[in-house]
């Protein structure tokens, strides 16, 4: 990852010089030349927050020609509904441990690696499951696994022509904790997963509710702090599910726990409103409390982070025009603008390389490098939310996810898991 180019391109500058080139995007890049006087077709959007923002709408909009409507809310609420009725969204946006739902529940269909024009340049850690040669895997669902349709109908390692998700947006995740409210016991010790059980936070302490994700965030806690051990982490038995729910609910009925949040504006809310000090925490969420001066910091755990994976899937119910319309969206997602805004709050993308004539220099060194920043830099929201001279944590894009613990997963226990995570949620 080397070169960039200036960052006195504005993003109404990169939009002109995309429409310029449209003619040509259109012959190589696979946009769809929709029928003059006919409306353009509205694809719908299901998914998160995290990448269901307006000014991604309204960018692609303008770059597709087409109508996008965006269906945001909470990671388990949106899985249930596309589980459930695939006929209520065109494409789905979520997280590596959908996809298992997803396929077994037939609610989308297989995508067409040769409809993908960037497909050659998206790099090893989906192909392969390690950004280098020598990362360290990560338990439970390395998106490797759950890519390629094979010849029997089921996901695997094998590479064919189909795929069963769009390879885009992905990061690690940790927690975030407000540095000045920091319990002064742990100031001198390594950032770790445990922080989020140990009891100098009790009372002041949220965890995301979602039982394929928030389960990890505690199961790494637990065991950091000695509570339980795991044979497998991403493949926790019933026996391993009961003895960590066991501490858990009972952490809660000592009132540990001050919520559970659903979504990445909430968990801002509960940062900004001093209800906790500590919790399962998304980049965004971290960099919008920075711009607005809030001091909250994004651990860098030492038993290393839970790695999610972003999906883009084509729902089991789309065809026709809106099925062009939507490889035309998963293609313009890799083309190179998308990629520099979802930086600027701390993910990365597929295809960096493509995305880097977008940045700064100073925003590449920062984000991809692990550098120090040479100058404030804004996020999506335009205020300031990295100042000059910090630095991110864990370090390079490479770095980061050298050290995935665990990855987002749904695992054989799921429905077991399920189960137990409602009794504690309600405990």
């Amino acid at each position: 990852m080397t070169g960039k180019s200036p960052h006195s391109i504005s993003p109404t500058q990169n939009r002109r010089s995309f429409l310029k080139g449209s003619a040509a995007f259109g012959v190589t890049a696979g946009v769809t030349p929709f029928a003059i006087g006919k409306p353009p077709p509205t694809i719908r959007v299901l998914g998160t927050h995290v990448t269901l923002q307006e000014e991604i709408r309204q960018q692609a909009m303008a770059d597709l020609g087409i109508n996008i409507a965006f269906q945001p809310g909470g990671s388990a609420a949106v899985l249930q509904k596309a589980s459930m009725a695939p006929h209520s969204f065109d494409l789905y946006e979520q997280w590596s441990n959908s996809i298992n739902v997803l396929w077994r529940s037939k609610a989308i269909q297989p995508i067409e690696k040769k409809k993908l024009t960037y497909w050659e340049e998206i790099n090893s850690l989906t192909k392969t499951g390690k950004i280098t040669p020598n990362a360290q895997m990560g338990a439970g669902d390395a998106p490797h696994k759950i890519l390629h349709i094979q010849e029997d109908g089921k996901l695997g390692v094998n590479h064919t022509d189909h795929i069963s998700f769009l390879p885009y947006v992905h990061n690690v995740d940790s927690f975030g904790y407000n540095l000045n409210t920091l319990p002064e016991g742990l100031k001198s010790q390594p950032e770790s997963w445990g922080w989020l059980l140990d009891s100098r936070n009790s009372g002041k302490v949220a965890i995301v509710n979602d039982p394929t994700i928030g389960l990890f965030d505690l199961a790494l806690a637990a065991e950091a702090k000695g509570y339980v051990t795991f044979n497998d982490i991403g493949a926790m038995t019933k026996i391993e599910l009961d003895d960590l729910f066991t501490v858990l609910i009972e952490l809660s009925q000592l009132n540990h726990f001050s919520g559970f949040w659903t979504s990445v504006p909430e968990s801002v809310q509960f940062m900004q409103s001093k209800r906790v000090n500590i919790e399962s925490m998304f980049s965004p969420a971290v960099s919008a409390l920075n711009s607005q001066n809030l001091p909250v910091r994004f651990a860098a755990p030492k038993e290393g982070y839970r790695g999610w994976h972003g999906v883009m899937c084509l729902s089991s119910a789309v065809n026709g025009r809106n099925k062009d319309a939507a490889y035309d969206y998963m293609n313009w997602w890799l083309s190179g603008w998308p990629g520099a805004f979802i930086a600027r709050q701390g993910y990365y993308i597929s295809n960096p390389q493509r995305s880097a004539a977008h940045l700064s220099q100073a925003e590449w060194d920062y984000w991809y490098k692990g550098l120090p920043a040479q100058e404030p830099l804004a996020g999506t929201d335009g205020r300031i939310s990295v100042q000059k001279g910090s630095q991110r944590t864990g370090g390079s894009y490479e770095d980061r996810f050298s050290h995935v613990a665990v990855w987002n997963t749904v695992m054989p226990t799921y429905e077991y898991s399920l189960q137990k995570w409602y009794e504690f949620i309600t405990s």
